[in-house]
């Protein structure tokens, strides 16, 4: 079901954004060589359970998958797309890792990621591809204004990534937000302008391109029926703000 926000109700998801942004600064900040999954992991849930917010991922499961997830954060590295599970695995020098968090404050919902380069030495090919998804993601946000449509988000998506020669990972995008952290409309990553859902003030959706270096849009999915991974082994990269459509334009929720 698609809901319109109130102004009030934008409000209160944008200090469940914020709480959400400090949560990813702080977890970039302590990534380092030598640092285990489930320690980046213990940290996000310290700050979310601290401030008075649940973790939105911990426990969630939808329709289809066995069990719940069992981490606060999604930590996806090099080939893994999204949704990975943390681990004892240590990060090590060149890792690509992705990172996307959730929170619930005051009954609202905030979702985000980044992607970046763990260690000293990035290889210039992943910038590329962290760019990239950075650039995707940001043409997508421009483009929900109030009166455009979804495909106009969607295929300014698109337009970034597959001319850069980047795959789209098959099936997934971006949601509705708000009370629940999945609700309509589904947003793909690449799409007709002028078609679909008339963007209207209050709609507030999760943007998130997920790229893969390879090229290709296929996946595989680890035994634990979370983990999704590119199926030729090539890395990729996870980007994602909540965005609001107000009058004034797009509004960042999950902005620092």
């Amino acid at each position: 079901m698609i809901t319109l926000k109130s102004p009030g109700e934008i409000a209160l998801m944008r200090e469940a954004g914020r709480l959400v942004a400090r949560t990813l600064t702080a977890v970039r900040e302590h990534a380092a060589v030598g640092v285990r999954l489930d320690e980046l992991d213990t940290l996000a849930h310290d700050l979310i359970t601290g401030a008075g917010a649940r973790p939105s991922f911990l426990h969630y499961q939808p329709t289809g998958l066995p069990t719940p997830y069992p981490g606060t954060l999604c930590l996806s590295v090099n080939d893994a797309v999204v949704h990975g599970i943390p681990s004892r695995y240590a990060l090590r020098e060149g890792d690509l890792l992705s990172v996307d968090a959730g929170a619930h404050l005051a009954g609202w919902c905030g979702d985000s990621a980044i992607s970046f380069v763990v260690g000293d030495s990035p290889d210039p090919s992943d910038l590329a591809l962290i760019d990239t998804a950075e650039a995707a993601l940001a043409a997508g946000i421009a483009a929900a204004r109030p009166g455009a449509r979804l495909g106009d988000v969607e295929a300014a998506i698109g337009a970034v990534a597959r001319p850069a020669g980047y795959g789209l990972l098959a099936h997934y995008g971006g949601h509705g937000v708000g009370r629940d952290m999945h609700e309509g409309p589904s947003v793909a990553n690449e799409g007709r302008p002028g078609r679909g859902l008339r963007l209207r003030p209050g709609l507030v959706l999760a943007l998130e391109p997920m790229l893969i270096a390879g090229g290709g849009d296929e996946y595989t999915t680890d035994e634990d029926g979370w983990t999704l991974r590119t199926a030729d082994g090539s890395r990729a990269a996870h980007v994602e703000h909540t965005v609001a459509v107000t009058a004034d334009g797009p509004l960042v929720l999950t902005a620092p």
